[in-house]
């Protein structure tokens, strides 16, 4: 739903029944009218109306301030988490709504010289209003959001979410491989020549692709589709979409479009490697010369390190989409292991090389991440990265009493040095970590 569409409609419904409440109410509440002065009732609904207008100014600087401390402090693409804030939505439809109604409420005290007051209509107006407080109450509340805390949970939260949704847990998906690699039918596809479907528009992202709309295309079609691209990718004039392999007939070019869906921005849908990039990004502005703040890159990491412990126990090879009989249909781009090491450490361990804090806190994430696997291959990969961090301590500025500092293990950046014995972790403030090599085993 086109969040706009929240004050619209709050704007349609209070003009519907300013329209119909009031004549309903004329034609048949017969002696029910409120027993106050017209003055009295005209002064109410003035002044909620009038406070109306200036509660939506004090809205408006609200988000104003909110878009602004966001894209300042931490990234400007974590503007859309608060710009996007549902709450903030219904508390200006509720604003414009009480305003409308009460307006309309004017023209019916003392109508035609009756020198009645409407009792309904000033009771729901009333309503209106408390309403309203609650409303604005909470809006104030969520600037406690803002808080770093909260902000990173928010984004960490969105990324499990994605995750949990995209991937299984890897022994899972091997045994369901295993189980249907025997049934499999021959993939063998017709020798034709492809069909290249470009993309033609201004700049767009793709925010998530319909991966069973694209599957249903191939099985009718009796072919195979590959996506050129990837979700989070920017398309230009002329970028290469999709390839249909094997088709005796061209599909729909505008179905085939329709399946692939875009947007101005990135979203979290179908791309978890999006919480990460917002996660390093906060990341590496607290690392800049310019705010110093490595605790809060200390704090990113521990979102990050959760992240990428659920990714390592996941099969990220889910690209490759088969229909009901085990045919291929559907090949997109993934992101492979590597990818997300590279994204979520590298930007980091670059920034962070000044900071013992950090480095602390880089190597307590490699060794955590690595325990948290069975797969030797990604294992190793970790393990390379946690030499790179070394080399980065060893070429730094550092004096020796700081490399031996950074090369200790820490979950807190300067807060608790830990080493590895065996596979427990204890507690020595007067030693280094281990060796890369003793340290993942």
């Amino acid at each position: 739903m086109r969040l706009w569409l929240i004050p619209a409609s709050y704007v349609t419904i209070a003009t519907v029944c300013a329209f119909v409440l009031p004549r309903l109410e004329r034609a048949y509440s017969g002696d029910f009218a409120l027993k106050i002065s017209i003055s009295s009732a005209q002064a109410v609904l003035s002044t909620a109306a009038a406070g109306m207008m200036a509660l939506t100014a004090i809205v408006f600087a609200v988000a104003f301030v909110v878009v602004q401390f966001s894209a300042i402090a931490y990234s400007p693409r974590v503007v859309l988490l608060f710009a996007r804030d549902r709450t903030l939505f219904h508390t200006l439809g509720i604003f414009i709504a009480t305003f409308i109604y009460s307006l309309w409420t004017l023209a019916w005290i003392d109508r035609a010289g009756s020198g009645s007051v409407p009792m309904f209509s000033v009771l729901l107006v009333g309503t209106l209003v408390i309403g309203s407080m609650l409303l604005f109450a909470r809006l104030v509340e969520r600037l406690n959001d803002l808080q770093i805390n909260n902000v990173l949970y928010a984004i960490g939260d969105s990324g499990r979410e994605v995750i949990g949704a995209m991937f299984q847990p890897s022994d899972e998906r091997r045994r369901e491989r295993g189980a249907a690699a025997a049934d499999r039918p021959d993939n063998a596809l017709p020798a034709s020549p492809p069909q290249v479907l470009r993309y033609s528009g201004p700049p767009r992202t793709i925010t998530r692709f319909d991966i069973a709309g694209l599957v249903g295309h191939a099985q009718k079609a009796q072919c195979q589709i590959v996506m050129a691209c990837a979700v989070g990718e920017t398309l230009v004039e002329g970028t290469t979409l999709l390839e249909v392999q094997g088709a005796k007939a061209e599909l729909p070019e505008e179905e085939l479009v329709a399946a692939i869906h875009l947007a101005k921005e990135r979203t979290f849908e179908q791309d978890p490697k999006y919480p990460i990039r917002l996660l390093v990004d906060i990341a590496i502005r607290a690392l800049s010369p310019a705010i110093n703040d490595p605790t809060t890159a200390v704090q990113t990491i521990d979102q990050i390190e959760d992240l990428l412990r659920r990714l390592g126990r996941s099969d990220l090879d889910v690209g490759q989409v088969r229909d009901a009989s085990g045919i291929l249909r559907l090949i997109y781009n993934v992101p492979t292991w590597e990818d997300y090491l590279a994204l979520a450490f590298d930007e980091i361990r670059q920034y962070g090389a000044g900071s013992v804090q950090v480095m602390r806190r880089l190597r307590s994430a490699f060794i955590s991440v690595a325990e948290s696997m069975t797969d030797k291959e990604r294992v190793d990969m970790v393990k390379r990265y946690l030499d790179h961090l070394d080399f980065t301590i060893d070429r730094s500025s550092f004096d020796q009493a700081d490399r031996t500092a950074a090369r200790q293990e820490d979950r807190q950046g300067i807060g608790l040095s830990r080493k590895l014995t065996g596979s427990r972790l204890s507690t020595d403030r007067n030693k280094a970590s281990p060796t890369p090599g003793d340290a993942l085993g």
